[in-house]
């Protein structure tokens, strides 16, 4: 006998009985029952007509009016069928574009994944959390020969897949830039990457800074990206470190502005995305000087330890809900 033949068979028991003796017991068999027939994929019309075969089995006597019923309930439960077998192949869809984007997920970590550099004058600390299951947020650290570190910082006006591929691409653009160019020759080249192989509607900003431990500079140049801050530890002030610059990917021939500012010891630079500073309250986003108080409250402590603290804070503010991909870098320079 086969599955579906036995299946019938408890079927048939489980209504003999039944109508013997009504006991939940009976009812929860029914219950495990109907699971085995999903599986083997029954339809709710083939299980009125085994019902409807049965009872006039076990009642051959049954009144005609009763088993005419049968003819109703067959029909609307034909179009109940249509509409669940839908929802099962959406279901089945769902769940696959689900482990694609696991997948993807997993290609953009490894793909975009970076390693914060050692550096004796310089503590770095970095963190970024996705609002979904993909980020549209971006940063990368790198080190060159003479020991100058480059920081960038990245934000895709897009989500999903398509940001990470996009991503990727900057990321290898990037890698294959020759060693000591300034910040504002690097966005100009990316620049022209973006303009050529990325679609018209998405749009990317960018801050690259790069950090001299000889002489301590930090030049940088941004791409329209959210401005980040500057803390002037003898004066104890924070300032936007804000630079003009167009999205790249607008205009090819786009040239950026290069800024520079020297680091004393305890000095922070600051960088982020849109999502820092967009945290929103009930009252609304917070004010720019709301958040450099959060970061002043943390301020003796070493990088990566702000940037925890910063990010469980104004979680916390948002009542643990992200609405935009948070990402927060701090340079503090130590010696």
């Amino acid at each position: 006998m086969d599955s579906r033949s036995l299946l019938e068979q408890k079927y048939r028991e489980i209504i003999n009985n039944y109508l013997s003796n009504q006991n939940e017991q009976l009812l929860y068999q029914g219950q495990k029952l109907s699971r085995k027939l999903i599986e083997y994929s029954t339809t709710p019309e083939e299980i009125i007509n085994l019902h409807r075969s049965i009872l006039i089995e076990l009642e051959p006597n049954l009144s005609q009016s009763v088993l005419s019923s049968f003819d109703i309930l067959l029909e609307v439960m034909m179009g109940y069928g249509l509409a669940y077998r839908e929802h099962q192949s959406l279901r089945n869809q769902q769940q696959q574009l689900k482990t694609e984007i696991e997948i993807a997920r997993n290609m953009q970590k490894t793909l975009l994944g970076t390693k914060i550099p050692k550096m004796k004058s310089l503590d770095i600390g970095a963190i970024s959390v996705p609002a979904k299951h993909m980020s549209g947020d971006y940063y990368h650290f790198v080190e060159d020969e003479n020991g100058c570190m480059g920081v960038a910082i990245a934000d895709i006006i897009g989500k999903g897949i398509p940001a990470a591929l996009c991503m990727s691409m900057i990321k290898y653009a990037m890698d294959s830039l020759q060693e000591n160019v300034q910040p504002h020759a690097i966005l100009e080249s990316l620049n022209r990457v973006v303009e050529q192989n990325v679609d018209p509607n998405m749009f990317i900003s960018m801050f690259y800074g790069m950090y001299n431990p000889i002489d301590h500079q930090f030049l940088f140049s941004s791409a329209g990206h959210e401005p980040g801050f500057f803390y002037d530890s003898k004066h104890q002030q924070f300032t936007d470190l804000s630079a003009e610059g167009l999205l790249l990917g607008i205009e090819k021939k786009t040239k950026y502005k290069q800024y520079d500012i020297s680091l004393q010891k305890n000095d922070l630079v600051i960088l982020l995305s849109d999502g820092v500073t967009e945290c929103r309250t009930k009252e609304g986003f917070i004010e720019r000087k709301i958040l450099t108080e959060i970061i002043k409250k943390y301020i003796d402590l070493t990088a990566q330890e702000m940037v925890n603290h910063v990010y469980k804070e104004l979680e916390r503010i948002q009542a643990f809900q992200l609405r935009d991909d948070f990402t927060l870098i701090i340079l503090k320079r130590v010696d």
